[in-house]
Order: C-alpha cells, then sequence, then structure tokens
C-alpha cells in the first residue's frame, strides 16, 4: 500500500509540474491569435480578396506577420505626425510657435535601401515614394545610384538564381540573384556618364563647384530626364540622395577610369560635405524616422546621423540579417537604443523578411493612403478657392 501512496504522490507532482496553473492577471489585456476568414470573400465579394481587411488581421496572425502589421502602423504614425501635436513648451523656438506653421511641421522621413531594391522591381515603387515627395531624404549605395540610370538606357532582364556563373561570363551576362543584366548596358552607361563628369570636372575648374555625392547625383538625376528614374524625381522635388560610398560600383570604376584621361586635374568628390549635410537634416528636424531596407551602409549612415539629435522617433527595418554575428545589418533595434541612435521612447519594429515582397505591400497600406489622402485634401482646397 505504502508504494502506492509513492507512486500517487509522484504522479501528482508530475501533474502539477505539467499544468501549471495560469496566472490571468498576465494576460487578461492581450488581443486574440486570429487570421483572415476568407469566407466573406468568397460569399460577399465573389472570390475577389479585400486585401485591406486582410493586411489589418495581420496584427494577430503572429510572426512577421505581426511585425509587418507593427511597421504599417508606425509608418502611418511617421506619415501623419505634426508639430501641433505637440505642446507648445518653454524652449520652443519663436518661429515654430505660430499654430499654422506648426500644422504644416512634419517629421523628417529617412529612406535607405540597398542597390538590389533598384536592381528588382522595387525601383517602380520607390520612384512612386519620389515623385509625391512622400520622403524627404535617401540613403542608398553606387548601385542603388547607378543601376537606375542602367533602367534608363536599357532593361534589366529576369533569369534563374542557378543559371551557371561561368557560362554567363562567357556570354557577357552579368547576374543579381535571378536577374540578368548584359555587360553592354554598362557600356551604354559608360558612354552616357563620361560627358557628364566631364562637365562637372569643367565646373570644378572653371568656377571652383564642389561636387559632393548628392550634388553629383542631383545633376545625373536631372539630365537624364526620364520619369521612370528614382533620381529623375529626387532632382526635380529637391530630395537629397546620400551616397557615400559612392565610388563602389560601375560610378566608381568610371572615375577611376576618368582620372587617367583628366588627371591633373582630376574630378574631387567631397563626402565631408554631405556628412554634415546629411547630419544638419536629422539635427534640425523637430522629429525624424527612417524607413531602411536591408543593412550595412544605408542602415547605419541614418542611425547615425540621427544620433546627432538623440536618435530616431520612429524606425522600420526590412531585411533577413541576423545579429548573432555582431553585424549592422542583423542587429535588432534595441541594439541602436544603447547607442542613442533610436529614442527609448521610440516606435520601432525590425521586419525580418525579403523587401522585395514586403516593402510594395507596406507601401500600400501607408504611403499610397497617405498620398490619396494629400490628393483630396488638395483638391478640396482648389474647390474652395474656386468658390470664393
Amino acid at each position: 500500500g505504502g508504494g502506492g501512496g509513492g507512486a500517487a504522490e509522484a504522479a501528482a507532482a508530475q501533474r502539477d509540474a505539467i499544468f501549471v496553473h495560469s496566472d490571468a492577471s498576465a494576460t487578461r489585456e492581450l488581443p486574440e491569435c486570429r487570421g483572415y476568414d476568407f469566407e466573406r470573400d468568397l460569399h460577399e465579394r465573389r472570390g475577389a480578396c479585400d486585401y485591406d481587411a486582410l493586411f489589418a488581421q495581420f496584427a494577430t496572425f503572429g510572426f512577421q506577420a505581426t511585425h509587418l502589421a507593427r511597421a504599417t502602423a508606425i509608418v502611418n504614425r511617421m506619415l501623419r505626425w505634426r508639430l501641433s501635436d505637440e505642446p507648445v513648451t518653454d524652449d520652443t523656438p519663436d518661429e515654430l510657435r505660430d499654430e499654422a506653421v506648426r500644422r504644416r511641421t512634419r517629421c523628417t522621413v529617412f529612406l535607405g535601401y540597398t542597390s538590389n531594391m533598384i536592381s528588382c522591381g522595387v525601383r517602380e515603387v520607390l520612384c512612386f515614394l519620389a515623385r509625391h515627395r512622400l520622403v524627404d531624404c535617401v540613403v542608398t549605395t553606387a548601385g542603388g545610384v547607378e543601376e537606375d540610370f542602367l533602367k534608363c538606357l536599357a532593361p534589366h532582364l529576369m533569369g534563374d538564381f542557378a543559371l551557371p556563373g561561368a557560362q554567363l561570363r562567357r556570354r557577357g551576362v552579368n547576374r543579381i540573384g535571378n536577374l540578368l543584366v548584359p555587360n553592354d548596358n554598362y557600356c551604354l552607361f559608360e558612354d552616357w556618364l563620361m560627358p557628364h563628369l566631364d562637365h562637372m570636372l569643367d565646373e570644378q575648374v572653371r568656377s571652383g563647384t564642389v561636387w559632393s555625392p548628392s550634388a553629383i547625383i542631383a545633376h545625373l538625376g536631372a539630365a537624364i530626364d526620364d520619369e521612370r528614374s528614382v533620381y529623375y524625381w529626387c532632382a526635380k522635388n529637391n530630395i537629397p540622395v546620400f551616397c557615400p560610398a559612392l565610388t563602389d560600383g560601375s560610378i566608381g570604376d568610371m572615375l577611376y577610369f576618368h582620372s587617367y584621361k583628366h588627371s591633373s586635374p582630376s574630378l574631387v568628390v567631397d563626402i565631408a560635405r554631405d556628412a554634415r549635410r546629411l547630419c544638419d537634416l536629422a539635427v534640425r528636424a523637430p522629429r525624424t524616422g527612417c524607413v531602411i531596407l536591408g543593412g550595412g551602409l544605408v542602415k547605419h549612415h541614418i542611425l547615425n546621423a540621427n544620433l546627432m539629435r538623440n536618435g530616431l522617433h520612429y524606425s522600420v527595418f526590412i531585411n533577413t540579417g541576423h545579429g548573432f554575428e555582431g553585424s549592422d545589418a542583423g542587429a535588432p533595434p534595441d541594439e541602436a537604443l544603447s547607442w542613442g541612435k533610436i529614442r527609448a521612447d521610440a516606435d520601432y519594429v525590425k521586419v525580418h523578411g525579403e523587401a522585395s515582397m514586403l516593402f510594395p505591400l507596406l507601401v500600400s497600406q501607408t504611403f499610397l493612403k497617405y498620398a490619396a489622402e494629400v490628393a483630396a485634401a488638395d483638391a478640396d482646397a482648389d474647390a474652395d478657392a474656386e468658390t470664393k
């Protein structure tokens, strides 16, 4: 009998270990995990998905769907914030005390992306943002600059991730993931770019013009005169484009060749001038936010500029990086808080995923809707003006 009692006590102990009593206060305020029900779309919409409802439901899907929903909410707060949302304090400068000025003063939005975002179809999404002045500055890499211009001269083509590199090399075709760029496209780019480098050197010699990367990109954006170009719209709308590694790509190759053609003097590119311009943009903004696709240089350059103002208020990151190896690309946003690059009270999220899929979805629920609101408000204002 004694042995049986011991077994029962052991079973009870095991049962208590498995079925630990839940503390209701720990979960009382949490939303239920719930996905999207397609039944309404099937029966009421004849199979047409209500994408706005689907994306809204992502908030309670869990995993990265929930992170994408958080990113959507943060970008919408970023776009709709106005200085008039905040109280006037003793420290408020005189020029920011007028209520009308405060209603017009927005959050300064920093957009960063790596070159592959221009390589792929995200380029057209970025072009939309620049065309409608939905961001205030851009930070990208050399490839992110030159491939925009390349695509104006000749298209990138669809290929496959598995195409053999040695065979492509023999045929003069470059591979970017599952995209292909014929080498002849770069020859077209050289033919187009070299006269502009000649012009910039002439301006430098004759007028003392100082060419920073952002000044070079603005000049080329205006010169390409093609509405398909991201940097055409950036130049047209006075959106500065920063590229601290401008020499790390085909543009750098062209600068190298150009320096032998014109060696005394050669064209000088002033990177320090852009470092000041970018940091000043952050420091002078009443509030800042960022959307960064990818990592590395573009991510750190934006974050470091915002260190000068004690950090960003809103931050959205989309990339596939992992933080276990200590890279900046993979670092979670919380790491940036330790450096003061994101504020302790900021709204921030990292969406772990591939941006060519996720960023267009994010834009559809944020920048697109905001642009439509602005266009409707402008139309109403024009109608009111005509009736007066």
